[in-house]
């Protein structure tokens, strides 16, 4: 990311901060067509990003792959990277702050969360390089082998491919830039065109740190160039974010090389009849509309059990009415606006046909530009749109339910399987909940979207497969060698 007042001046036509591709180490304009980045509130041009071309594209992966092939950083050196990097980021955190705010539209709380957390993502990274190791295996316990050895070592696969989306622009593009690193990988990342500043921002710090020239790209681009990388057989693994049906698309193209995919869900959580309202209900508000609901695992159906279905939405209702929303540059702002202007068009749509179809609107209210009123919907049907699709924004929808194999079975039904939270004090509807549902993530006591760094993220069915977390994502991105080792006096 480069600022260009001094050349270009306020009164030029295109915006001073320009995102530029980070090409076998070095930094560079794009020879593709040139992309405005609004600012999401005031939908004003904040920054301009240059795009790859054919021939850039080419140089990187040609980089990426020269860098692998003349040596990996041994494991001691990989983690002292990650680690200077995490201090790095800490010490940048409001520069992170501000893009984010412009570009995602973040508030500062969620802007700085995901600062947060990206320093633990690279804390994990580093600790994984480190004590990344294979196995023994007991080959003198098979007949005729006595004095042979055998081992098993985790080798890097090569040049990785990390395609990252807008809604957390930091910390999932740590999440695969990190232990791509960490296994010995080097890592061309796509970035949203929506979010490139974050992006650039993390990659200037990383080589601050240290990371070896080659061993990242940062390649800007539309889906052809997104194709032009996924299509070369040099990228031996794809590490995807985004959309199921975009994720369809890779996985065809991928052929035999591995893939991890994080893709769309319909999040629900479930509130039991014995649950604790006083501290479920803040965390589902917290999760509902964090981020203005961008986050695959934010709640969109809250299945409430019907003795409490009352009290639950008197309560809800006057939690979420509450939330202050807006201006993210308003440090009171807890809901800021959708990534565009449309998304914020549709979501609004949603709600409207929803209510026009018998739906009750129990918060919300007047679109504004990209943004959406917190909102909080009962009495709706699965056959509405916001019920049966993935709405990501800030909505959620209240559906009442009379048993837990009810609410399983509603849950199961939808054909994503990212996670699910059940808030429940009875150990049997637990442990039922966790071996019945078809998810990635069962969080008891916690809603849908409770994640910690070093757990295993990851779905089923159409939300993917694969896993993150630096112990996990670095393993999906080695592979498992064997050796043997036959002495002399082998019999």
């Amino acid at each position: 990311m480069n600022d260009r007042n001094a050349t270009r001046g306020r009164e030029a036509a295109t915006p001073a901060i320009v995102a530029r591709l980070l090409v076998d180490g070095k930094w560079v304009d794009g020879e593709g067509p040139a992309v405005t980045v609004l600012d999401k509130y005031r939908l004003e041009p904040a920054a301009t990003v240059t795009t790859a071309s054919r021939a850039q594209v080419e140089q990187a992966l040609a980089g990426a792959q020269a860098a692998f092939r003349a040596g990996v950083p041994v494991a001691y050196e990989r983690g002292a990277v990650l680690e200077r990097a995490a201090a790095l980021v800490l010490a940048r955190e409001a520069d992170f702050v501000r893009a984010m705010q412009a570009e995602a539209g973040f508030t500062a709380s969620d802007a700085r969360g995901e600062v947060k957390r990206c320093v633990q993502t690279l804390k994990l990274s580093a600790e994984e390089a480190r004590r990344l190791a294979g196995d023994m295996v007991p080959l003198a316990g098979a007949p005729q082998q006595g004095g042979r050895i055998g081992l098993t070592l985790r080798v890097p696969l090569g040049v990785v491919l990390a395609i990252t989306p807008f809604n957390s622009p930091l910390n999932t593009v740590a999440h695969k830039i990190a232990p791509g690193f960490a296994a010995g990988n080097a890592v061309i990342l796509k970035p949203s065109t929506n979010t490139p500043l974050t992006a650039c921002l993390l990659a200037e710090v990383l080589l601050e740190a240290g990371l070896p020239r080659g061993f990242l790209s940062v390649i800007h681009g539309s889906s052809q160039v997104a194709g032009w990388l996924i299509d070369d057989a040099r990228v031996r693994f794809i590490a995807f974010t985004g959309s199921t049906e975009v994720g369809r698309r890779i996985q065809q193209s991928a052929g035999l090389r591995r893939t991890q995919m994080e893709l769309g869900s319909i999040a629900c959580t479930i509130l039991c009849d014995d649950a604790r309202l006083d501290s479920a209900l803040p965390k589902i508000v917290n999760a509902g509309y964090r981020k203005a609901g961008q986050v695959c695992t934010s709640v969109q159906l809250l299945l409430v059990h019907t003795s409490i279905l009352d009290d639950v939405q008197s309560r809800l209702t006057a939690l979420v009415s509450a939330l202050p929303y807006g201006d993210p540059y308003d440090p009171k702002t807890v809901v800021g606006p959708l990534i565009s202007e449309a998304d914020a068009v549709r979501i609004d749509a949603w709600i409207r046909e929803a209510v026009a179809g018998g739906a009750r609107r129990l918060a919300g209210g007047e679109r504004k530009g990209a943004v959406v009123p917190p909102t909080l919907l009962a009495a709706i049907d699965d056959s509405m749109k916001v019920g049966a699709c993935e709405i990501f924004g800030p909505v959620v929808c209240i559906v009442p339910y009379r048993t837990l194999d009810e609410a399983i079975a509603r849950v199961n039904a939808t054909p994503f399987g990212l996670a699910t939270g059940v808030f429940t004090n009875r150990l049997d509807d637990a442990l039922a909940a966790a071996r019945r549902l078809e998810v990635g993530g069962v969080h008891i006591n916690e809603t849908s979207s409770s994640r910690v760094d070093m757990m295993p993220y990851g779905g089923s069915k159409d939300s993917g497969f694969g896993r993150e977390g630096p112990r996990y994502a670095v393993h999906e991105m080695t592979e498992e060698r064997m050796i043997t080792i036959s002495t002399e006096n082998s019999r």
